[in-house]
């Protein structure tokens, strides 16, 4: 791919937008106009008696009686050249395209389609962000602000797209104004060029929340899942506190509580409750976390039992269980969703919240399963929208929380969460086997551009040691702990802690010393990810992948030094299949190999090549 700039001035991709914007504005009922900002663009949809209010003389459209079924901003093909590459985001977390226009493909094993959501003839759907890689290379489209819809591409074969919003089939009421969320239109050279630009544009809207450091320390949820007891938190406690120094949270993770919804309410595997427990760790020197899926609620909790009205429900007033139109849950089924537009809703969540941190001391919170707060159907109490409706859920739960806290999304519906946790899950549960870690790997390099700029990143635990049911190969763990190197967020271990031989110990010790250090996100030469690059302190650090299921020989830049174990290692290398090797190196590689700026670590199939590495 070629590194020259892109043009300077309107180029063709946005004038062709800034005429179909306005041909597509022109169809719809009442009034909208595109109201554009250099490359960013937002339409205004007034209701038709808004117009004749401000005594505009407005020409009657040809479909002024008819509602508009869909709310389309952009209907053509914006791409006169050959287009080699595609990024798009999904709804919900677990989903991610990569592939071609033509033949787009899934990153994860959980598409919008497993959920209900983009059952397409004829297109495929990315929300909120489209990448596209060319021979002079990247376009960005992406939506800067999701206060109120979720933003939608379609890409239809022989490269037609439609950008719309998503808008439950509504229009504005009569004297109502509607504004699109902002349109954002990028080139650059390198994908991380267009990427930095969208994430300053995003803050801009949605500004970070501040934190102080990157979390880290231990997580109950990877070894004993739902049949995690008091005594089970109680023996890593003991674990952390004399072996792991530096190591933060224990987080309690699903199995605490009595039932889906009643968070204060104990299950017997955790007698006197939450209470003493939290205090114990407190004693001991940690900081407790707790997990909670504070939107959903199972049929015989007594949050639903009480306050069946407070859910998501349908014209007659009944609560939707969630699996009637989307992916039911994982267990404890079925679930209902609270309604975050509902100011019942809101007080309740804020008590829930402040009562955890004012009287149980916990200030970091895993809140899972969001995405059912934006229920992709049904009645919300004050009528808006879905992305409205969820926002004001998740404020309540910021404002009850406090000062100080830590919220980390996971399960979310990533944009329309902007600005409102401080964390964010990136990727699918970790699982111990080869398939699962490159498939985690990927989700998380994709997204790794939001490290530090959007949120506080968390790729999911750190998980080293088989379990029944779960293995990986020696070489497949080093490749899942390279992964984290390369992701540039938190860190918390997701296994029993005793078990955790020295080795294992002293390599997590060298990983937590960069997640104290706040190590940038490595950055990669090309989207295989096959070796990304950082600068840490006097050295640069590198990770190579194999991806492949045979040895792959590698030349290493001269003088390169084994991260973990800080031992100098011979220019010829060989990675074992699937495996991984973290490599320091006191010079830039290129300078180290005598190439230009720009140059990269290659494979022994081909030349070393300059231009192609984000180090430059």
């Amino acid at each position: 791919m070629s590194s020259q700039p892109m043009p300077k001035g309107p180029t063709p991709l946005l004038q062709s937008l800034r005429q179909n914007l306005l041909q597509q504005a022109q169809a719809l009922p009442g009034l909208a106009l595109p109201m554009w900002q250099a490359d960013e663009v937002v339409v205004r949809w007034d209701g038709p008696a808004l117009q004749q209010a401000a005594g505009r003389q407005v020409l009657p459209h040809r479909h002024e009686a008819s509602p508009a079924a869909e709310w389309i901003l952009y209907d053509g093909h914006p791409f006169s050249e050959p287009v080699f590459e595609i990024y798009g985001e999904g709804y919900q977390m677990l989903a991610q395209t990569a592939g071609t226009w033509d033949a787009p493909e899934a990153v994860g094993r959980c598409p919008d389609a497993s959920y209900g959501l983009g059952e397409e003839a004829g297109y495929h759907s990315c929300y909120n962000l489209l990448l596209v890689r060319q021979a002079n290379g990247w376009t960005l489209l992406g939506f800067t602000a999701c206060r109120e819809f979720v933003g939608v591409f379609r890409l239809y074969p022989g490269g037609r797209l439609q950008i719309l919003m998503e808008t439950q089939g509504g229009q504005p009421d009569k004297g109502a104004t509607w504004h699109s969320e902002p349109l954002f239109v990028t080139q650059g050279a390198t994908r991380e060029s267009v990427l930095e630009q969208f994430a300053q544009r995003i803050c801009a809207q949605h500004p970070p929340l501040a934190s102080t450091g990157r979390p880290t320390g231990w997580c109950s949820w990877y070894h004993y899942y739902a049949d995690v007891s008091r005594a089970d938190i109680e023996e890593n406690l003991s674990q952390l506190q004399a072996n792991w120094p530096g190591l933060e949270f224990v987080q309690i993770d699903d199995g605490f509580q009595a039932a889906m919804g009643d968070w204060l309410r104990p299950s017997a595997k955790f007698a006197g409750g939450l209470a003493p427990l939290v205090a114990q760790i407190h004693a001991q020197g940690a900081e407790p976390a707790l997990w909670l899926a504070p939107f959903i609620a199972e049929p015989d909790s007594e949050l639903f039992q009480t306050h069946p009205d407070w859910f998501i429900h349908d014209e007659q007033g009944r609560p939707i269980p969630a699996e009637q139109v989307t992916y039911g849950g994982w267990r404890c089924t079925p679930w209902y969703c609270l309604d975050g537009s509902h100011p019942e809703v809101q007080a309740h969540l804020r008590a829930l919240f402040a009562t955890l941190r004012r009287d149980y001391g916990i200030r970091y919170f895993k809140l899972d399963a969001l995405y059912w707060g934006l229920l992709p159907a049904g009645v919300r109490h004050h009528g808006g929208s879905r992305v409205a409706a969820y926002r004001a859920g998740l404020a309540a739960m910021l404002a009850g929380a406090g000062e100080g806290a830590f919220l980390l999304g996971c399960n979310a519906p990533l944009w329309p969460s902007l600005g409102l946790v401080h964390g964010m899950r990136v990727a699918d549960d970790v699982e111990r086997s080869g398939p699962r870690f490159r498939q985690l790997a990927r989700e998380i390099f994709y997204r790794s551009w939001q490290a530090d700029r959007l949120w506080r990143l968390d790729p999911d635990c750190l998980c080293l040691l088989d379990i029944p049911a779960q293995q990986a190969s020696p070489a497949e763990y080093d490749f899942h702990l390279a992964t984290l190197v390369a992701a540039g967020g938190s860190l918390l271990l997701g296994d029993r802690l005793q078990a955790l031989d020295a080795a294992w110990q002293a390599k997590v010790v060298r990983l937590q010393s960069l997640v104290a250090a706040q190590l940038p996100p490595l950055r990669f030469t090309d989207t295989r990810f096959d070796q990304g690059w950082v600068r840490f302190g006097d050295h640069w650090l590198g990770c190579l992948f194999n991806w492949q299921d045979e040895p792959k020989p590698v030349t290493l830049p001269l003088g390169s030094q084994d991260f973990w174990e800080q031992r100098p290692l011979a220019v010829d290398q060989t990675l074992a299949p699937y495996g991984a090797l973290v490599i320091q190196v006191p010079v830039a590689p290129h300078r180290a190999l005598g190439l230009p700026e720009g140059g990269r670590v290659d494979d022994r199939a081909g030349e070393l090549s300059a231009g192609s590495s984000p180090l430059s």
